[in-house]
């Protein structure tokens, strides 16, 4: 496909802002990039739990695992994939 004499080529993902939106918008790859994310920030949480007030762990728990939780859900939350990020949410 051309536009303006160059040439645009066709993909299957692309990532915008953060976000990995595919071609289909099923949000899949954004999902299946996320979940480790989360799993890295359970285990953070986890490592540093015993040595941490309740105060500190919840804002490790925000500045972490919320905010690349939320980051985008407007728009993929109803994915039927989504179930991944919520089941991790749950641990």
């Amino acid at each position: 496909m051309e536009h303006n004499k160059e040439l645009i080529t066709n993909t299957s993902n692309l990532k915008f802002l953060g976000i990995t939106v595919d071609n289909t918008l099923s949000w899949k790859g954004h999902i299946d990039k996320t979940v480790p994310r989360l799993s890295q920030a359970c285990y953070i949480i986890r490592v540093v739990k015993p040595f941490l007030s309740q105060d500190a762990l919840k804002m490790i728990y925000y500045a972490d695992f919320h905010a690349v939780m939320t980051y985008g859900l407007l728009f993929w939350r109803n994915s039927s994939n989504s179930i991944e990020i919520f089941k991790t949410k749950r641990k």
